[in-house]
C-alpha cells in the first residue's frame, strides 16, 4: 500500500505515525506547481552496500541484487543504479538519487511486448522533479528477455503471467522496500507513468493492485490487447490484399488521401491549421477521390483503393458487417501515419503483420503455441472472435471499469491518447472511459479520473500535432495538493496548443498566432456519443477477469 494511503488510514483511526516513517502532514506547504514541498532526504547507506540487502520478503519470492553502482554521467544528478532479478526472471532497474531525494517514487512502463528494462521514458522527461534528478524510479522487463516476437511465451506460462500483471506489481513492492532501506523511509508518494503497453500496465495496476500507486498516468493504453493484436492488426493487413495476395493500396497514395481529408474536415473547428480537433465529426467519403476518365492515376484512387481506405478507417467486420473491433480503427486525419500497415512496395512485411503474428502464435492460446500460424488462418467471424480473444483477455486485458478500490484509496488517474494514433485506436480509450462512467457514475469518475485527447498526435509521440507535454506533474499536483488537472500545453518544433479534460477542446480566440497556446480558450462542444455497438463490448466489464497460476507447466485460470 502506498504511504499516502497508509497516512490517510492512520489519521482516520486517530493513530500516530511511527517516527521512522516521516510523512508530510495533510496540510503540507506546496510549491507553485502544486506539489508538496517535501524536504530532501539523503541515503543512510552506501550505494555499493545495496547488493547485501535481502528484499525477498517484500516480493514473496527470491530477489537477487546483482549490482549497485553510482552513475554520474549522462544524468542531471548522481544516482545509485541498482539492477537485479525478481524470481523467476523479472529484471528490474532502480535509480536512487544519492543526494536530495524528494521522497517521491515513479515507476515507468515499457512498450510492445516489453522484454527490456529501459528506465527512460520520454513523456516523463518534461516533469521537473524527474528532469532535476530528485525522484527515485524503477522499471522492469516484465519477466522475459530477448526477441519481441512473442516466442518467449511459448511453453512459459509464468512469463505470460509476469507480462500480464505480476512483473509490474512485484517491481513496485521491491522498489519501495529498497527505497525504505536506502533512505530509512518509504516514498511519501508513488506514481506510475506509461504509454502503449505501459498504458495497459498502468490500468492493470489501478484495477488489480489499487494500493501500489497514488497517481497513475496511462497513455494510449493497449488495454484491449487481445483484440488489438489479433483482429485489429490482422485486418490492417488483410483488408488491403487482393485475391492474389498483393497489396491494393500503397503508401505513395497516403499524402493524397490526407490532403483530401483536411480539405473536407480541417475547418470544422473554425480554424484551418492542419489539425482535426475531433475526427469523429469528420464524414469523409473516399469515393470522392476515385479517378475520373482520363485522370492521371497518381492524382486519384482506383475504386478498389477507395474501398480499402474505407475498410482501414472503419475496422474489422465479419461477412455480415458485425464489428469485430470498436468502430473507427483509424481516425480521419491520421493517414500519414498509416505506413505502419500500408507498405511502400509489394512484398514488404508491414509492422501490423508482425504485431498480429506475435500474439496469434504465442499468446492468444496460452498453452498451445502455434509458430506456423499465418494471418490467413484467422477467420473473421463472431465464433472465431471469442475463440481467439477470450482465453488471454481474462488475464492479459486491462478493461475492468470498476476502479472503486483505487478511487476510495485516494488514487488519481490521468488517461491520454493521440487522435492520430496509428497503432492503438483512441476509440478503445474512449470506450473504457465511458465504461468507467457507466459503472461508477459520472460524478465519481470526475473526482478521480480525467481523459485528454491530443489532436494530430500519433502513437505515444510524433505526428502532425503538438506531441511533447507533461502529464506526470498534473497527476502529482492532484494527489499532493488536490489541484485538479486543467490545461495541459503540448508542443512541437513550431507550435504549442492546449488540451483540456475530455470533452472540452481548445478553440482559437481570434487574436494572435494560431501557433501559440496562449491564444486558445476551452470550449465544451455538444458531446458525440461513442459507438459501442461491436461484438466485444462486454469485455469492458467487471467480473470475468482471472488470476491464473501455473500447474504442471500449464497456465490455469482461477
Amino acid at each position: 500500500m502506498s504511504s499516502q494511503r497508509i497516512r490517510t488510514g492512520l489519521v482516520a483511526l486517530g493513530m500516530l505515525l511511527s517516527s521512522a516513517v516521516v510523512m508530510p502532514p495533510a496540510t503540507a506547504a506546496t510549491t507553485d506547481g502544486g506539489l508538496a514541498d517535501l524536504p530532501a532526504v539523503t541515503p543512510v547507506m552506501q550505494c555499493a552496500d545495496v547488493t547485501g540487502l535481502d528484499l525477498s520478503r517484500a516480493a514473496g519470492t527470491t530477489v537477487t541484487i546483482s549490482s549497485a553502482t553510482v552513475v554520474t554521467t549522462g544524468a542531471p544528478a548522481p544516482y545509485c543504479e541498482v539492477r537485479g532479478t525478481i524470481a523467476p526472471a523479472n529484471t528490474i532497474v532502480v535509480r536512487l538519487p544519492v543526494d536530495g531525494w524528494t521522497q517521491r517514487y515513479v515507476q515507468t512502463g515499457c512498450g510492445g511486448l516489453c522484454g527490456s528494462a529501459n528506465i527512460n521514458y520520454t513523456q516523463a522527461a518534461t516533469c521537473a522533479p524527474i528532469a532535476d534528478g530528485t525522484i527515485a524510479s524503477a522499471t522492469t522487463d516484465m519477466g522475459h528477455q530477448g526477441q519481441n516476437d512473442g516466442s518467449w511465451a511459448a511453453n512459459n506460462p509464468q512469463a505470460q503471467i509476469d507480462f500480464a500483471y505480476r512483473g509490474v506489481h512485484l517491481t513496485a513492492l521491491v522498489a519501495k522496500a529498497l527505497i525504505k532501506a536506502f533512505y530509512h523511509r518509504p516514498p511519501a508518494y508513488s506514481y506510475f507513468n506509461g504509454c502503449s503497453d505501459g498504458g495497459r500496465e498502468a490500468l492493470m495496476e489501478a484495477q488489480r493492485f489499487p494500493d501500489d500507486f497514488d497517481g497513475i498516468a496511462a497513455g494510449a493504453p493497449a488495454n484491449n490487447m487481445a483484440v488489438q493484436n489479433t483482429f485489429h492488426h490482422a485486418w490492417n493487413v488483410l483488408a488491403n490484399k487482393d485475391a492474389s495476395g498483393n497489396f491494393i493500396l500503397l503508401a505513395n497514395k497516403l499524402p493524397l488521401i490526407h490532403a483530401a481529408v483536411l480539405r473536407d474536415c480541417d475547418n470544422l473547428d473554425g480554424l484551418t491549421d492542419g489539425l482535426i480537433d475531433d475526427p469523429r465529426r469528420c464524414d469523409f467519403d473516399p469515393t470522392t477521390l476515385v479517378c475520373e476518365t482520363g485522370q492521371e492515376p497518381a492524382t486519384c484512387l482506383s475504386p478498389d483503393e477507395a474501398t480499402v481506405v474505407r475498410r482501414l478507417h472503419d475496422g474489422a467486420v465479419d461477412a455480415q458487417g458485425r464489428r469485430l473491433e470498436p468502430a473507427i480503427a483509424h481516425e480521419w486525419g491520421s493517414e500519414l501515419e498509416w505506413t505502419l500497415f500500408v507498405p511502400a512496395r509489394q512484398g514488404q512485411t508491414v509492422a501490423s503483420e508482425n504485431f498480429a503474428l506475435s500474439y496469434l502464435r504465442y499468446l492468444a492460446d496460452p498453452n498451445n503455441p502455434r509458430p506456423t500460424y499465418q494471418l490467413s488462418d484467422l477467420d473473421f467471424t463472431v465464433a472465431s472472435f471469442w475463440q481467439t480473444v477470450l482465453p488471454s483477455s481474462t488475464y492479459m486485458a486491462a478493461l475492468d471499469p470498476n476502479l472503486r478500490a483505487f478511487q476510495r484509496g485516494g488514487g488519481k488517474l490521468l488517461l491520454w491518447h493521440g487522435w492520430n494514433d496509428q497503432h492503438i485506436s483512441p476509440q478503445n480509450t474512449l470506450l473504457y472511459y465511458d465504461a468507467m462512467r457507466r459503472t461508477m457514475g459520472e460524478k465519481t469518475v470526475d473526482r478521480f479520473a480525467k481523459l485528454y485527447l491530443f489532436p494530430g498526435m500519433a502513437h505515444c509521440g510524433g505526428g502532425a500535432g503538438p506531441n511533447t507535454f507533461d502529464v506526470l506533474t498534473p497527476v502529482m499536483s492532484w494527489v499532493e495538493s488536490g489541484t485538479r488537472p486543467g490545461r495541459i500545453v503540448a508542443g512541437n518544433a513550431t507550435r504549442t496548443r492546449p488540451a483540456y479534460p475530455y470533452p472540452t477542446v481548445a478553440r482559437y480566440d481570434g487574436t494572435g498566432s494560431v501557433d501559440d497556446a496562449a491564444n486558445f480558450v476551452p470550449t465544451t462542444p455538444t458531446t458525440i456519443r461513442n459507438d459501442d455497438n461491436w461484438v466485444g463490448q462486454r469485455l469492458f466489464s467487471h467480473g470475468y477477469q482471472t488470476t491464473p497460476r501455473v500447474v504442471n507447466g500449464k497456465l490455469v485460470p482461477r
